[in-house]
């Protein structure tokens, strides 16, 4: 993952500090702003689903391959849908997803 991408997520993610989307314009009018910016909605989606899930009394899937760097499969029942959400994420996607509130006693 491209370290500036991972910083912009980081400071996205970062409640008491926020990096304001107006302020900063520019930054996310780049190829790496937009690709941080869906990487963190995406990533708080994942969130949200997760904490649904846990809240119904479920629990996450998580499935790791084998090979560095490789890929986390996450399955999550959501029951509210009554359905599933099978989501792949790789290694350092999967490091973000884990700042996020929670979601390291998720898994």
């Amino acid at each position: 993952m491209d370290p500036f991408v991972r910083k912009l997520v980081v400071r996205l993610f970062d409640e008491g500090a926020p990096l304001s989307r107006n302020r900063h314009f520019h930054t996310f009018d780049s190829v790496e702003g937009r690709r941080a910016m869906r990487l963190s909605k995406r990533l708080k989606a994942l969130q949200l689903d997760i904490s649904r899930c846990r809240q119904a009394g479920g629990a996450p899937r998580l499935t790791k391959s084998s090979v560095e760097g490789g890929e986390v499969k996450i399955e999550i029942a959501l029951e509210h849908l009554k359905s599933k959400r099978l989501t792949t994420l790789d290694e350092a996607e999967f490091e973000l997803l884990q700042l996020l509130p929670g979601m390291r006693e998720a898994f």
